[in-house]
């Protein structure tokens, strides 16, 4: 079985683009997603990350802006919450394979939005990055309620840039010429990924564009 790491920055599609690896028989790990039950109030997660971090709790919930501020772009810090962080989430990415496993998929994928923040992607086979020029992503991203563009650009501070994430995947999801051109490309990789020499292909493919 093999294991996809699909990320991307703020406002690239990631989310639109993971429904279409479902779409071809790929399930879904949305890590975000469960992260987010953790640092819901009453959460497994919200009492040690503020011990590890102070007051970046709020309301008896994790604010994750506050813990973004914190962690991001300090390894170390990032290493502290991981080891917290990622020992709550086990039994729930151990259900998710132990399903795939069963049902004998060929391909999961690991929707992980810091993956190369994280050095998550060490854990993959393969990376997807979901992307847009520059100007779609802050038009989709300013059109979204209580956003600016104060708020935009403090977050792509937290964020690798594009432009690295792309050089450093092993495939790219260009979602800005609408959802059917982006189906076409998750469809080419699925089937890439299917053929039995998938490795030896990426890893020629990489040493050329290097």
């Amino acid at each position: 079985m093999i294991t996809l790491g699909l990320t991307g920055s703020i406002g690239m599609g990631k989310s639109a683009t993971g429904q279409m690896f479902i779409d071809e028989g790929c399930p879904v790990y949305d890590a975000d997603a469960e992260v987010h039950k953790v640092y819901a109030k009453g959460g497994a997660a919200v009492a040690p990350v503020e011990a590890a971090f102070p007051g970046v709790e709020e309301d008896g919930a994790i604010n994750r802006a506050k813990l973004a501020d914190r962690v991001v772009g300090d390894h170390a810090a990032m290493d502290r919450l991981n080891a917290i962080v990622w020992p709550l989430l086990g039994a729930g990415r151990r259900e998710f394979f132990r399903k795939a496993e069963e049902d004998g998929v060929a391909i999961v994928v690991l929707d992980i939005p810091l993956l190369f923040e994280t050095g998550g992607e060490r854990n993959m086979d393969a990376v997807v990055v979901v992307s847009a020029p520059a100007e779609v992503q802050r038009a989709r991203v300013l059109a979204r309620e209580g956003m600016s563009e104060a708020k935009l650009d403090g977050i792509l501070a937290r964020q690798m840039a594009d432009a690295e994430k792309r050089a450093r995947a092993h495939f790219v999801v260009d979602t800005s010429q609408g959802f059917d051109h982006a189906r076409q490309q998750v469809r080419a990789i699925v089937a890439a990924l299917k053929e039995p020499d998938w490795r030896e292909r990426l890893d020629g493919a990489r040493e050329r564009s290097q």
